[in-house]
């Protein structure tokens, strides 16, 4: 287990330990499948796999990207056609790593009783079911959006199923880091969807939801690296320890910081405003955690405030961009 500044350095064993699989908690399957349910129980279920937390911040900063680069509302049948096929692709992905991540999802406790692990839904209906989701919205980009998007769209989903849930996740330190990418791509597809094209400032949009991954995602991890350590998967509190990992969200949240204060290049002075406003807030935070010795009060914070960072900053943005028009 890890403490204050300890750190399992190389996991021994990627995915569930000896112990949870001893005390039957894990089987590497579901467990058998509970009795007929309400349909609405049923669909609920479903909804679950595909993540809507997560889908929610995916599809504002695709929108929202969308926005900044019509400088304005894109029109009705866009929006509708890129929001369907996001909140597809995003929930077939979603749906995708809750079937595979199943075994070590039975033994942590926020996981443990999502649809699969929990025998609600079986694997064999969590893939298909994730499977058809993201060729339905990969469809819906291609054919009422245009090629690039589905394109970038495709990309993200592949990088986050093959290459941070099936590869990065379970084997090293840097799957967050590494990881994020696939949750940079919605701002790209969203400025792809409008203009045809991928500009500096979806480049610096994609960059900066980039660098917001890991202060963001470490400051969860904080909280819940017990879980994380017994089924020896090496998030970076696991691997490196608490005090790194408190470092690290610093380094990251000033690099975000940053590349936020950059966009004023291409939007203005406004957007300074709105980068050094929200931005001085998540460093704030930031420093909070790595001064904190006991306890996870600040990291807590830090996680909630990153989440209303993101939708707060590319609200701003969107703004920015449209009083400029």
């Amino acid at each position: 287990m890890v403490e204050e500044e300890g750190a399992i350095a190389e996991p021994a064993v990627v995915g569930v330990s000896a112990e949870a699989r001893s005390d039957g908690l894990v089987t590497g399957l579901a467990r058998p499948l509970s009795a007929p349910r309400s349909l609405q129980r049923v669909l609920s279920d479903y909804l679950s796999l595909t993540k809507p937390g997560v889908m929610s911040l995916l599809l504002v900063t695709e929108y929202l990207a969308m926005v900044t680069a019509a400088r304005g509302f894109p029109g009705w049948g866009l929006s509708l056609a890129a929001l369907v096929g996001g909140a597809f692709a995003s929930g077939g992905a979603s749906a995708i790593n809750c079937w595979f991540d199943r075994d070590i999802d039975a033994v942590m406790g926020r996981t443990r009783n999502r649809p699969v692990p929990a025998g609600r839904i079986s694997p064999g209906r969590a893939i298909v079911f994730g499977l058809v989701l993201s060729a339905a919205g990969i469809g819906v980009f291609y054919a009422l959006v245009n090629p690039l998007a589905a394109l970038l769209s495709l990309a993200g989903g592949a990088f986050y199923v093959f290459v941070y849930t099936f590869w990065l996740k379970r084997t090293t330190k840097e799957n967050i880091v590494i990881g994020g990418a696939a949750g940079a791509i919605p701002p790209l597809v969203g400025w792809a969807a409008v203009t045809h094209s991928v500009g500096p400032v979806g480049v610096a949009l994609f960059a900066l939801v980039f660098l917001w991954t890991p202060p963001h995602f470490w400051a969860l991890s904080l909280i819940v690296r017990r879980d994380y350590a017994a089924v020896s998967v090496p998030m970076r509190p696991v691997a490196v320890g608490v005090g790194r990992t408190r470092s690290g969200i610093v380094t990251y949240a000033v690099l975000m910081v940053v590349a936020s204060l950059a966009l004023a290049l291409w939007l203005g002075p406004l957007e300074l405003v709105v980068a050094a406003v929200l931005g001085g807030g998540f460093l704030y935070l930031a420093l909070q955690v790595l001064r904190e010795r006991q306890g996870m009060r600040w990291a807590r914070q830090l996680f909630r405030y990153s989440i209303v960072y993101l939708f707060a900053f590319f609200l701003g943005t969107a703004l920015v961009a449209a009083l400029a028009r």
